[in-house]
């Protein structure tokens, strides 16, 4: 307990040292966000002027103007709004050796993650920007647990991020995770806390990997949990369900399960490290014996933080673990993070986001705005409480005036500085004849369905079929009995629902160009079935994600195949 204490008390100096003087260059741009964002995009302008993309787009003209607005109205003038797309060949270039093409010298990795097209999206992370973004912010990130929770590392850690590196452009430039590059890139004194070696994700095999992270972690005194996708929790806590007497007899024996599908050399790293724990095993055992399912709040009682998204459509993942950890555990929103940026932090141990504008250059346009032909672009210093916006980030990595594709809503201020929480992507409005549904309409119509119908569901989701103008609705009851012509009756509620909600699907209903939804009956846990297949496919588990409404027959496919007999 004594050395705990120690452990504790260290990590929280060094992290309230370095932390600290992070939070104070965020409060110092705070007190004028318009300053901060005028300092950041000129430095951007400048270590990108003399590339071959900064002198296409004039950068030397912009970096000219005499204030934040003639900055603003120049910049707008010579650098068009983009897509990934619109800098894919640039990219490509990057990638076969070329230099000097979207920002100076070549990147020191890519994160590739899902695109529109069937070829993933190769972002390129410049060293400029993982030394002076990622790290420093990083930095903020674990003073932030500290900040809300002292004895956040009084225990040990379990953070679920992908492999670091994953393969190699043509010019032998890394491409991975930035999850698991900051991972294996952190301070040797919070590396020593966590639970698993790094080799732990690179195990192929989706059961064999979870079995081995919930092995190594049950054993210990788990009291932070870091992982972005909430969907994770929901499967680490299957695989406890499914294997929790085989955990106990491996930690009893110091042994890993001989049956998982293990390269031997990954093998060979695990099973050093674990010794025979009679003490723990039994400790395991009783708890099953007493409480049945053992849950996170049984085997990791002293959680301090549990870290995931909670915005947008991943709150249906919420509800299946709620009330799982214990009573004090602080369970805080990820923040606004994707493969393209990290925009901000969250710092109020909530759900809302504070940009960053003294690391990112922001701009928004008003939700309004999104089907004009000329949109309006706002100022990181020129939004309002309330409303939503779609957001573009300029980043110190090649991304100029980028289109993040997600509509976000401003909350409060931090300062002078918006905070904002992730409403939804902005593909997730669907449109076969006009009528413009939202996926967060289709989530709350399914929501108010539950209440007035009294009953529950597992999951859902919901599918756009063009041909037929029709709506597929895919329900996963609670009860597995529930019968079709049920199912039928609750899809008539949640169309009743989605008309009250929306005049424009009301009215493409009742013109019939919109035909009625047509319900189908999954089978038990559809969502963990269809996570793990993608994950088989080559999804990366703490990037998976699922829009539940989609116009997308790919997708659609593997939930044809889901549905009961």
């Amino acid at each position: 307990m004594a050395k705990k204490l120690r452990r504790n008390l260290k990590v929280n100096f060094l992290m309230n040292v370095a932390g600290g003087i992070q939070v104070k260059k965020l409060n110092k741009a705070s007190k004028n966000c318009e300053k901060a964002q005028e300092k950041t995009l000129r430095a951007i302008l400048e270590y990108a002027k003399d590339t071959e993309w900064g002198k296409a787009h004039n950068y030397d003209k912009i970096l000219q103007a005499k204030d934040a607005k003639e900055l603003q109205k120049l910049w707008e003038e010579n650098q068009p709004a983009i897509q990934y797309e619109d800098i894919r060949p640039f990219v490509e270039r990057h990638k076969n050796g070329e230099e000097n093409v979207l920002f100076p010298g070549k990147p020191m990795m890519y994160a590739t993650t899902s695109g529109t097209t069937k070829e993933p999206k190769w972002i390129p992370i410049t060293n400029e920007y993982y030394q002076n973004i990622y790290s420093k912010m990083s930095k903020v990130w674990l003073w932030t647990f500290i900040h809300h929770r002292p004895k956040v590392f009084g225990g040990m850690v379990t953070s679920i991020v992908g492999k670091s590196v994953e393969g190699a452009a043509p010019d032998g430039t890394v491409y991975g995770s930035v999850s698991g590059v900051t991972r294996r890139d952190c301070p040797d004194f919070i590396h020593s806390l966590y639970c698993e070696p790094d080799e732990m994700y690179s195990i192929a095999d989706y059961k064999a990997r979870y079995y081995c992270i919930m092995r190594t972690g049950i054993e210990k005194d788990v009291t932070l949990l870091v992982t972005a996708n909430p969907s994770t929790i929901v499967e680490m806590q299957n695989n406890v369900n499914e294997f929790f007497d085989e955990y106990v007899k491996d930690i009893e024996t110091g042994t890993l399960n001989s049956s998982l599908k293990l390269d031997p050399e990954i093998r060979k790293v695990l099973e050093s490290r674990y010794s025979p724990n009679p003490e723990r095993a039994k400790e395991l055992r009783e708890l099953k014996e007493k409480y049945g399912t053992v849950l996170p709040k049984h085997y990791w009682p002293n959680m301090q933080v549990l870290t995931t998204w909670k915005c947008g459509n991943t709150k249906v993942y919420l509800e299946k673990f709620k009330d799982s950890f214990p009573e004090q555990t602080l369970h805080q929103e990820f923040g606004y993070f994707a493969s393209e940026c990290r925009a901000g932090l969250v710092m109020n141990g909530k759900s809302d986001t504070v940009l960053f504008p003294h690391m990112h250059y922001f701009e928004f346009v008003p939700e309004e705005d999104l089907d004009k032909e000329n949109k309006r672009f706002l100022r990181l210093c020129e939004l309002e409480k309330g409303k939503r916006y779609s957001i573009f980030v300029t980043t110190f990595a090649g991304l100029y005036r980028y289109d993040m594709n997600d509509l976000v809503e401003v909350t409060d201020f931090y300062g002078t500085i918006p905070t904002i929480q992730l409403v939804q992507k902005i593909n997730g409005i669907i449109t076969m004849t006009g009528e413009k549904l939202h996926e967060r309409q289709f989530i709350e119509a399914v929501h108010q369905a539950e209440v007035s119908e009294k009953t529950s569901l597992k999951f859902f989701v919901g599918f756009a079929e063009l041909e037929s103008s029709t709506y597929h609705f895919y329900f996963e009851f609670a009860d597995q009995s529930t019968s079709q012509e049920t199912a039928d009756a609750f899809a008539k509620v949640v169309d009743k629902n989605l008309k009250d909600m929306n005049i424009e699907y009301a009215a493409k209903r009742d013109s019939f160009r919109v035909k009625d939804p047509v319900a189908h009956l999954l089978q038990k846990e559809s969502f963990e079935t269809y996570k793990a297949r993608c994950i088989d496919m080559g999804a990366r588990d703490g990037q998976f994600k699922l829009n539940l409404l989609m116009q997308d027959e790919r997708r659609h496919a593997m939930f044809k195949d889901l549905i009961r007999k």
